[in-house]
């Protein structure tokens, strides 16, 4: 099967994707799609916020502690009254449903995936 487009090592040298792990985690009451808002810690890279789609896998609860994978450099997207920061990213399964891409082992925060 082929993929959809081809890009080059300067494309992808350009998209931020950075190790974070996950400090708050609340349900986004205002979405229109089950989701929470999460914020997560990027080390020397900050603190971003980001809304995701989750809640089928993943319950509030156990979302801190939990180290994730982000894009850091897209534009913040409005969604609804909140304004997400990064891009938490996941496969995306049967259903729509999320599973979240994550380091085998605890790595430190903002270490880039490349």
């Amino acid at each position: 099967m082929q993929t959809e487009q081809t890009i080059n090592w300067s494309d992808f040298t350009k998209i931020e994707m950075r190790v974070g792990t996950i400090i708050h985690a609340e349900v986004f009451k205002e979405a229109h799609k089950p989701a929470y808002k999460i914020t997560i810690d990027f080390g020397p890279y900050g603190r971003y916020k980001s809304s995701a789609q989750i809640t089928k896998l993943y319950s509030v609860e156990s979302l801190p502690g939990k180290q994730v994978i982000a894009v850091l450099n897209f534009p913040p997207k409005q969604i609804a009254n909140f304004y997400s920061e990064c891009l938490v990213l996941g496969t995306v399964g049967e259903s729509n449903t999320i599973t979240l891409l994550s380091p085998e082992q605890p790595v430190p925060n903002g270490l880039r995936i490349g």
